[in-house]
């Protein structure tokens, strides 16, 4: 099947991607997004995300001349929706922007195309949310256009790579939905291409994140138990991995992203009988922060008046997406209970939780600190001296909640360094 005109709606850290490489790949794209700001920006040929390399790729793609900016959806041969799927507040997963992207595209639908929703979804929505939406255009799924859902599996900060060198999975409606979905991504995928039905290949997204969703959240424990015993928990899991069957994930101030911190709550809205072990590791993970903070508190004898600088706000190292970010959780809940916390996350210098206050500048953050606080393990953070460190800051505390810092190199620099999973010496 061949595509010359692709039309992508939402344009955030996966449409706008795909849409630049489609359009690399020769292909005409009209990229949608609902929102004025990030219409504006991209008109300018700016980019309102930071991802390596993709300011490089969405430049070359607007001077091509092949991808422009919409705010509405027009005619295609295909279309790509990528928008967001949040959680409201009781943890259902909200599809108003998949609801409201399919009923956008309805006019324009004529027959012959085909329409892949990318959207992490809860299980069976493409056959009873999105088919229903689209066939209010008079034509018949799997008879008149082609429907197929494929979930991204990149991860941020290596998604330029891991979009074209990734295995993907492709479900269909019907065999020739999953097909033509497959005659569109060999436009640029170079990893292989497996096809299956559209439920199944939701719940591969949702398995793939769960699955690390309940690792971190032993980890998590891991470190909790270490604390409670009198030692560390990196030594521990660096001995345990020598098992050739043996791979314990990191732990850390909890789960972030858009994926594994929600993925698992779609499985857990559907079945919430059936989805023990997952609700348990989703109470642990989403208690982790709560952790964090009453060790620091513990640790530093109080929190009331205490000034804090938290380095780090994103959800994980070298990249800018704060989405359910823990660390941002940890210092709102810092300040909460009374600390000044400055914040300081590189990649998104106006970021502010609720109580907090944003510096621009490292030495802003710590000027006036009684302890710092590693939230994030950014590479910068990860090679702080903290002999030049200790010259900028009155305080002589240290939190690391990553287990990135050396304890004999901080205390070479006059600190005393807290480790998450390490128990405080005079604890």
């Amino acid at each position: 099947m061949d595509f010359n005109k692709v039309c992508v709606l939402g344009m955030g850290y996966i449409g706008l991607p795909t849409a630049s490489t489609l359009a690399m790949q020769g292909m005409e794209v009209v990229g949608v997004d609902a929102n004025a700001r990030v219409v504006r920006i991209l008109r300018d040929g700016e980019i309102h995300i930071h991802e390596p390399g993709l300011r490089t790729l969405a430049q070359a793609a607007f001077n091509s001349g092949r991808l422009t900016i919409k705010d509405e959806p027009e005619e295609a041969d295909a279309f790509i929706l990528a928008v967001q799927t949040p959680l409201r507040e009781n943890h259902q997963a909200d599809m108003a922007y998949v609801v409201s992207a399919a009923e956008s595209i309805v006019p324009f639908l004529r027959s012959g195309n085909l329409v892949v929703l990318e959207s992490t979804s809860p299980p069976r929505t493409t056959m009873d949310l999105l088919a229903p939406i689209l066939e209010q255009s008079g034509l018949t799924t799997g008879e008149d256009y082609y429907l197929a859902y494929t979930p991204e599996r990149v991860l941020p900060g290596q998604i330029l790579k891991e979009l074209i060198d990734n295995a993907r999975v492709i479900g269909g409606y019907d065999r020739s939905s999953a097909e033509a979905g497959r005659d569109l991504y060999l436009s640029f995928v170079r990893g292989e291409i497996y096809l299956t039905d559209a439920t199944t290949a939701e719940m591969v997204k949702l398995m793939e994140n769960t699955a690390r969703d309940i690792s971190i959240a032993v980890a998590n424990e891991f470190s909790r138990l270490a604390e409670h015993f009198g030692l560390s928990v990196w030594e521990a899991i660096e001995l345990a991995n020598l098992h050739p069957r043996v791979n314990i994930l990191r732990p850390g101030p909890g789960v972030g992203g858009h994926c594994i911190s929600i993925d698992p709550y779609f499985l857990i809205q559907a079945a919430p009988e059936m989805t023990g072990l997952m609700q348990r590791a989703r109470t642990v993970n989403d208690g982790q922060p709560a952790f964090v903070v009453a060790r620091i508190e513990r640790d530093l004898q109080g929190l009331s008046d205490r000034r804090i600088a938290a380095l780090g706000l994103a959800y994980k190292a070298d990249v800018d997406d704060l989405r359910n970010s823990p660390a941002v959780e940890v210092a709102r809940l810092l300040a909460s209970k009374g600390a000044k916390v400055a914040t300081f996350e590189p990649f998104a210098l106006e970021a502010v939780p609720e109580g907090c206050v944003p510096a621009g500048s490292l030495e802003d953050a710590v000027k006036d600190a009684d302890a710092v606080a590693l939230l994030v393990d950014h590479r910068q953070f990860r090679e702080l001296d903290p002999q030049a460190l200790a010259s900028q800051m009155p305080g002589r505390e240290a939190f690391d909640t990553r287990g990135v810092w050396s304890s004999s190199v901080w205390e070479q620099g006059g600190f005393r360094l807290h480790t998450l999973g390490v128990r405080a010496p005079d604890a």
